[in-house]
């Protein structure tokens, strides 16, 4: 998928980066094998929550899980809500696995691959809560139309949340910071920002687990930032 203009809900990013890291212990492989079949994203058709978990529910759908730890966190604090996860690397994809496994959570979905295409097959409207966090910030300027954070995946988040559904974005790379506050003053028709005073994105709000990549970047001294926005 290629860039086309600003604004337009069709402009979606390509999927840039590494797919795999350094091979899968035993165990990764066998979960790998056996327990992300049963619970993959259907690879076409519509994604709801009837088809995923055979009821209606809440949905809550995360680009970029990482290694799971946040999305195993909301999971298992919201047993009645369902939750999707996309990840295109195949080492966080089996450390997600493990948090589905120890924690017995049959609320989650994931898929391996592309998030976006994932997102393009929920009906408008049904989701809850998206969350894109400590995406990669690819720095250089040349790089921009890379991010997640760019119009074409905002206009679709913002088209798949239902009114009053919530978008949580968090960073610790100035230089993205920047990047996804001009793209969401451009959304503002869409999206409220929940924000009060510096403090709202400047500490992790309740219910908001922390990842390991924000660990990491506690420990290198970086400042993170946590941002709310509801749905019109």
């Amino acid at each position: 998928m290629t860039a086309n203009k600003p604004g337009d809900p069709t402009t979606l990013n390509r999927l840039y980066g590494r797919s795999v890291g350094k091979p899968l212990r035993k165990g990764q492989q066998a979960l790998v094998d056996t327990l992300l079949p049963q619970i993959s994203v259907p690879a076409e058709g519509a994604v709801t929550a009837e088809r995923l978990f055979g009821f209606d529910r809440p949905l809550h759908f995360e680009i970029g899980f990482g290694s799971g730890e946040h999305m195993a966190e909301r999971a298992d604090m919201l047993p009645d809500h369902g939750f999707i996860g996309a990840e295109p690397f195949l080492n966080g994809v089996a450390g997600a696995l493990q948090h589905v496994r120890d924690r017995h959570l049959g609320n989650v979905r994931l898929h391996h691959g592309d998030a976006l295409e994932v997102l393009a097959r929920v009906p408008d409207g049904a989701l809850s809560f998206v969350y894109l966090l400590h995406p990669d910030p690819w720095p250089k300027a040349r790089h921009a139309k890379r991010r997640m954070m760019n119009d074409g995946p905002v206009a679709m988040i913002a088209a798949k949340l239902k009114p009053g559904g919530e978008f949580r974005f968090g960073t610790d790379h100035p230089v993205y910071l920047r990047h996804a506050l001009m793209i969401m003053r451009r959304h503002a028709d869409t999206f409220e920002w929940l924000c009060e005073s510096p403090r709202d994105f400047q500490t992790r709000p309740g219910g908001w687990a922390e990842t390991r990549y924000e660990a990491k970047a506690r420990r290198q001294g970086h400042e993170v930032w946590y941002f709310r926005y509801r749905r019109r």
